[in-house]
């Protein structure tokens, strides 16, 4: 497989066809080489428009998803960012190279390992993986100016609204099957908070994701 030439593929035909358009995003997808964050077996499919198997039975968002949440982001050099599943570590990559530090917690044990190794071997030093459950964020380190969810949230939970500085914003995928939402929530202030659904997908929820009320009156 000529590599190179999958990636370009992968930017023309997958990418920039969903209206991720912003150059610097494009030439990062060029930098940040995503064959080397995925498992060896599936590596002949890093540049697929597909989620790719991981460790434990998770799965890499497609490379279309995580380059629109990035561009939707906009994330600035100096800005602090937490990441909600660290996966492959790849996301984590994308986010670094823009801003400041990133603090991306992955609640398996193995995928953590794998994510450290990848970033490590990556040359990316500006994040720190951690190994918890941040099904409600993680208050360490609040407030953010980003934060990534790169798992599902049937509702989204109170505390990652908290965790958010003013002006900050917070990509997530909230909702349930068969459609959930792409949502980037920004900050106005200490109790506004401004919605916009970006596109809509279905990806698997973060394990002990806070789901709706049962109740009934």
């Amino acid at each position: 497989m000529n590599i190179e030439q999958a990636r370009f593929n992968m930017i023309e035909q997958q990418i920039r066809p969903w209206e991720v358009l912003d150059q610097d995003v494009l030439n990062l997808l060029a930098i940040v080489k995503r064959e080397n964050f995925v498992p060896a077996a599936y590596r002949n499919i890093a540049f697929a428009d597909l989620e790719i198997p991981l460790p434990g039975g998770e799965r890499m968002l497609s490379p279309k998803v995580e380059a629109r949440v990035l561009q939707e982001l906009a994330i600035h050099k100096g800005e602090t960012v937490l990441e909600i599943g660290a996966g492959s570590g790849y996301m984590a990559a994308l986010l670094a190279h823009r801003g400041r530090s990133v603090t991306t917690v992955e609640i398996s044990p193995e995928l953590a390992d794998f994510a450290k190794q990848n970033l490590a071997a990556n040359g990316v030093t500006n994040v720190e993986v951690i190994t918890g459950d941040g099904a409600l964020g993680w208050d360490q380190g609040a407030p953010y100016d980003v934060i990534c969810v790169s798992g599902g949230l049937p509702v989204m939970p109170q505390e990652f609204l908290e965790q958010l500085k003013i002006g900050g914003r917070i990509a997530a995928f909230v909702g349930a099957a068969p459609i959930m939402k792409a949502q980037i929530i920004t900050r106005v202030d200490e109790k506004q908070f401004r919605v916009s659904d970006v596109f809509e997908t279905l990806v698997a929820p973060l394990k002990n994701a806070v789901h709706p009320s049962q109740f009934k009156f």
